[in-house]
């Protein structure tokens, strides 16, 4: 039991490595890479801490170079998301009676076996799994996934001291923060690491147990995640770890009693799908699940005519085609002042012409592939529509190739019409489309971006005028749950961004923030009397 009142180690941003030419980290990687890909691998699925294998076995390729085969993964069935809620369950009552800084310290050890030993060897599977570059992946699977887990100690912490400010004479208030009762879903998208590490771990470091369902284009590297985890000292059957379609995990969870919430990232249509799904079952469960979700975006740069030409090109090109565009807040429509318009348009072209494109394997490359066939080719049918439109100019790529990799040019559409269909649907690609407005009609353009798109997830403004900065994010507060001033819409960090949207974005339950663990907590408030009254009369009961 608890014999003091513990401070944690107090957090700090891990420090982003660098990978440049000569350096001991760059070695490392490479050593990690080709260590990869000597072999072909099996992974199980992990079920109360077992390995389980199945018949049905599918492979795991590169999207950069589909013909290698990296390792194969057991398909699992629904009788494997059985087994699991029930692993979970069955862990359910040690592991939420578990001392917090026992859960605390099994996740701090996790992040420094991130930070350390197995840092290259994350790093490599989610280059070659998800076809991230050196950079993308450091940011990604090793830094922002080390802060999760080192902030949301801290901000477990700071939940728990939260108690009633009064407890008058004779009575002692407080207040517990219990597990929700039940087992949580984590399903979890394929294009960050740091995420699908993240939606399992904030659930289970608050005492609750997890059925955890990866992206199959994310199976590689969560299959590293859940080793650091089992080395750190995760109890078997905390986070279960299943490899089935959707539709088996969907109706084997969303039908049984115990479920108690979902962490979800993806699409928005699979997230209203799975709204709608719990909605109707909702007579079904003990207690009413908490849903928690973040989901696409559509998110923008409007660029004013006072803006910096060198900042405003550098975001366009960082924003948009960082990871090949493939990030919820990646910057997929720019709002351009038509007077700065002709000296960014000269920059970002000639920024473009240096960019090479390649696997991950060379770390010169800042363009990779897709993530698999299924997004190659609805881009490519984009890319092909806006060539036959007579409307629009096509001024940077428009070319795709598949024979070895999914590779697709950083694209640049411009159109006259803000809304032309790839200024208002979600792509998850390199294919950005620029509107250029008169400068007059600033105001115009900020009504235009408010209404253009479903999503509210991230968005920027780049000016040095600060009345029109002051204009964009008060016309703009509810159109980005990340707001940026002078710099792209990417990149939030834990602990400085938390990060979130609303509208069809998301819950905007805040990842890397306490406002996002508090959700995976069910409050008890005791009142304790010390002496308790004995009699019912009150003094107002008397006779005059």
């Amino acid at each position: 039991m608890l014999k003091g009142f513990f401070n944690v180690p107090e957090p700090v941003n891990e420090t982003v490595l660098n990978y440049a030419p000569g350096s001991k980290e760059r070695n490392l990687l490479k050593e990690a890479i080709l260590e990869a890909r000597s072999k072909i691998i099996n992974i199980p699925m992990i079920i109360n801490g077992k390995e389980v294998s199945s018949d049905k076995k599918v492979d795991i390729r590169p999207p950069h170079d589909h013909k290698h085969i990296l390792a194969t993964y057991s398909q699992g069935e629904k009788k494997h998301v059985t087994d699991a809620i029930n692993a979970a369950l069955k862990a359910k009552f040690g592991w939420e009676d578990l001392a917090w800084e026992h859960r605390a310290a099994i996740f701090l050890k996790a992040a420094d076996l991130i930070a350390g030993p197995y840092r290259y060897k994350l790093n490599a599977a989610t280059m070659l799994g998800q076809s991230k570059s050196a950079y993308q992946a450091e940011i990604d699977s090793a830094c922002e996934l080390i802060d999760f887990l080192r902030f949301n100690v801290k901000y477990m912490t700071e939940i728990y001291k939260q108690q009633p400010p009064v407890s008058p004479r004779g009575v002692w208030n407080r207040l517990e923060q219990r597990p929700l009762e039940g087992f949580v879903f984590a399903l979890t998208p394929f294009n960050f690491t740091a995420i699908a590490g993240n939606l399992p771990t904030s659930a289970a470091m608050m005492g609750n147990v997890v059925v955890w369902k990866p992206a199959n284009t994310q199976i590689y590297s969560a299959n590293v995640l859940m080793e650091i985890f089992r080395e750190a000292g995760l109890p078997d059957g905390v986070i279960n770890l299943v490899y089935v379609s959707g539709p088996d995990a969907g109706e084997v969870i969303f039908n049984h009693p115990d479920f108690a919430g979902i962490h979800f990232t993806g699409s928005t249509g699979v997230f209203q799908d799975i709204w709608k799904t719990i909605g109707n079952n909702i007579h079904k469960y003990k207690t009413y699940p908490r849903i928690v979700g973040e989901t696409g975006g559509k998110d923008f740069i409007l660029i004013h005519g006072s803006a910096n030409v060198e900042a405003a090109s550098t975001a366009i090109v960082r924003g948009a085609f960082e990871y090949q565009g493939q990030k919820c807040s990646a910057a997929s429509r720019i709002y351009v002042a038509k007077s700065v318009w002709p000296a960014i348009k000269e920059r970002v072209l000639n920024d473009l012409a240096n960019i090479k494109m390649g696997p991950v394997e060379d770390l010169s490359n800042f363009i990779n592939a897709v993530i698999d066939e299924k997004s190659f080719d609805k881009l490519a049918k984009y890319i092909d529509t806006a060539k036959k439109d007579k409307e629009l100019e096509i001024i940077a790529g428009g070319n795709y190739d598949k024979s070895k990799g999914y590779f697709i040019e950083p694209t640049i559409i411009v159109t006259k019409d803000p809304n032309y269909v790839t200024m208002c649907e979600e792509l998850f690609g390199p294919v950005l489309t620029i509107f250029v407005y008169a400068d007059k009609d600033f105001e115009k353009t900020l009504e235009i971006i408010d209404n253009t798109s479903i999503y509210a997830l991230t968005g920027a403004v780049i000016a040095q005028d600060r009345y029109a900065i002051a204009k964009a994010t008060q016309a703009l507060r509810n159109a980005a749950g990340n707001f940026y001033i002078n710099d792209k819409c990417t990149g939030a960090v834990v602990g400085q961004q938390p990060f979130g949207g609303a509208r069809g974005s998301g819950t905007n339950d805040k990842a890397g923030s306490m406002i996002n663990l508090l959700r995976w907590a069910s409050p008890r408030a005791i009142k304790e009397t010390f002496d308790p009254p004995t009699e019912y009369g009150y003094p107002f009961l008397g006779e005059d």
